[in-house]
């Protein structure tokens, strides 16, 4: 039996009077324990309320602008009269009716195509305007921007927590602990500048959590933002039943979703090599990886792109002896060889082995470790390892959607073809990130799941991004955008280039790394920029100044009057102008 109870502001330390700023729940919002009620701001801090019950608002006692105490009421709520102040099973679902109540101030009435959406819906299905299938960077993005505009969003995730792949088990986990790593690094180099340090010691369980509590504090956020906006979150692994209906399976439980349009935004997963056992725990995917449950005493690593190469940048720093293996001649496919040059040469004297050219043609498994057999020119016939990380790149999931029961037509990759506007082949139906084509990049699907949901929400827009920057997290950093040397060569392209060597610049010296270089690539005729490369510690943090150089329509000119700070690693970039340009003087460079 529900009953009625009072919801004061608990014990918030010494302050008193605070200023409300934010009210977060409205009358009829069904919310969970914990859920935050209202946000307070002091001269100090700002904080948010959390709820201790699970339960439906009845009246909410404060508004934005009023000042509080502890013990002032918020609100009243309706709980289960028999567990008060126990979360209750399903108190996080809205009922239709609790949804409507909740939108977004200034959304207004529902549009035409969501009262449509919601009549398809039969009992027991939920009815939605905007259906997005993953919450990785693509899909929250897609999800928050539509939301934004006015459409009533369901968002499906098959992860406990928002952010996909990319903030749960890939891109901030694997920065977080390669931190680790170049910290350990630089410490071990202090020894000669006459600063000795002692021999670390890793504590595994301790590094696992402070990287899990880097991924919470970022996806704990991503769930209020959904909060906020309105954004109805559904945990489960969704699947399309028809043109306009995705089943979501949780636990014992399915869930079916009616839509007027849908995002897919479904990702990739790691490839598994055939004959491998990969149901040995020892054999590892990059997710596998980062839980650091021990730090092997030999590691293989097959392949040698960018996921491949940051983790045996991270193992090698935590004191594993690496041996990678990659099939082409190069590390780093994609990149230009000079710009590889550095962590190549980097790795052949850190590292236990670098076999290039060369594959693992078996993978034997025994209680003692495991047994690599590899065909290359320089490699052994066999080599033992206590693990082995797999890293040779990423398959779309478009075969785990249903895509054929939605009339999703896939290429040959598996990938799903759309237009600029990221639209399908069925017109209500729009793909964005490792599903398309394109770079498997976090920053690439979330302007894409932008786009997408502009476009649902009858705004003019398109995918133009001129160039797409990559990095590998690496040591040293490699990173690159818009045309290589390699493919302007390729393309018959008359170009310029400008490099400046990193064992010019002072800040780069001040820590002990002069291996870096950066290189500008530019049109000769108009002398816009066409691409950069470079290589170096922090070579991410730089390459968007040349992102957003030829975005803008950039030349030498433009980059070289750039004043820098100095002394930075980014007069780099305006240097590597100068040099193009024939005005640097901290070189000298012969006249041709």
């Amino acid at each position: 039996m529900a009953k009625t109870v009072d919801v004061p502001v608990p014990d918030i330390g010494d302050f008193e009077d605070v200023d409300v700023i934010e009210v977060l729940v409205s009358p009829g919002d069904a919310i969970n324990k914990d859920d935050s009620l209202i946000t307070l701001e002091s001269e100090k801090a700002t904080m948010e309320v959390p709820s201790p019950h699970a339960g439906t608002i009845k009246e909410v006692k404060v508004g934005v602008g009023d000042r509080v105490s502890e013990g002032d009421l918020i609100a009243t709520m309706e709980v289960a009269g028999a567990e008060a102040g126990e979360e209750q099973p399903g108190a996080g679902a809205q009922t239709p009716e609790a949804e409507g109540e909740a939108q977004p101030s200034g959304t207004g009435a529902e549009a035409p195509g969501a009262q449509a959406a919601a009549a398809e819906s039969t009992a027991g299905e939920h009815g939605t305007e905007v259906l997005v299938l993953g919450a990785g960077p693509g899909g929250y993005s897609a999800a928050f921007r539509a939301a934004d505009l006015g459409k009533r969003v369901t968002l499906v995730e098959r992860y406990p927590s928002l952010g996909g792949v990319c903030l749960n088990v890939g891109c901030i986990p694997s920065k977080a602990l390669l931190h680790v790593g170049q910290v350990l690094e630089e410490a071990a180099q202090m020894k000669d500048w006459g600063v000795r340090l002692g021999e670390p010691e890793i504590d595994t369980d301790q590094l696992r959590s402070w990287k899990d509590g880097v991924v919470n504090q970022l996806t704990s956020g991503l769930r209020q933002l959904a909060k906020r906006r309105g954004v109805d979150v559904i945990q489960g692994t969704g699947r399309f039943v028809g043109p306009h209906r995705l089943a979501v399976e949780s636990d014992d439980e399915t869930t079916v979703v009616a839509f007027e349009h849908a995002i897919v935004a479904a990702g990739a997963r790691a490839i598994q090599l055939p004959g491998f056992p990969h149901d040995d725990p020892r054999v590892m995917d990059s997710t596998a990886a980062l839980e650091v449950e021990e730090i092997p005493g030999r590691l293989l690593v097959v392949g040698g792109g960018i996921i491949g190469m940051e983790m045996a940048t991270l193992y090698q720093a935590l004191g594993s002896r690496v041996t990678v293996v990659e099939l082409s001649d190069a590390l780093i496919p994609g990149a230009d060889r000079d710009i590889v040059k550095p962590l190549q040469k980097r790795a052949q004297s850190g590292y236990d082995a670098l076999y290039l050219n060369t594959q693992v043609t078996a993978l034997d498994a025994d209680e003692q470790g495991l047994t690599a057999h590899l065909e290359g020119p320089k490699a052994p016939e066999t080599a033992r390892f206590d693990r082995v990380l797999v890293a040779v790149g990423r398959h779309p999931n478009s075969d785990r959607i249903g895509a054929a029961e939605a009339g999703l037509e896939l290429d040959d990759q598996g990938l799903i073809p759309v237009d600029e506007q990221m639209r399908s082949n069925v017109g209500h139906i729009f793909a964005i990130g490792d599903i398309v084509a394109g770079p498997q990049l976090a920053h690439k699907a979330s302007h894409e799941g932008k786009v997408a949901a502009e476009v649902i929400a009858g705004l003019r827009s398109g995918f133009e991004g001129r160039v797409i920057p990559s990095v590998a997290y690496t040591d040293p950093e490699v990173a690159w955008v818009g045309l290589t040397e390699g493919q302007a060569k390729e393309q018959g392209i008359d170009y310029g280039k400008g490099s400046f060597p990193w064992a010019a610049s002072g800040r780069s010296l001040s820590f002990g790394r002069n291996e870096g270089v950066t290189k500008l690539l530019f049109d000769r005729e108009s002398g816009r920029l066409l691409g950069a490369g470079i290589v170096g510690p922090y070579a991410g943090e730089l390459i968007a100044e040349a992102a957003l150089a030829i975005e803008m329509g950039a030349d030498a000119r433009d980059i070289g009057l750039t004043i820098h700070p100095h002394p930075t690693l980014s007069e780099t970039v305006g240097m590597a102008a100068e040099a193009f340009e024939g005005t640097i003087t901290d070189l000298y460079i012969p006249k041709r």
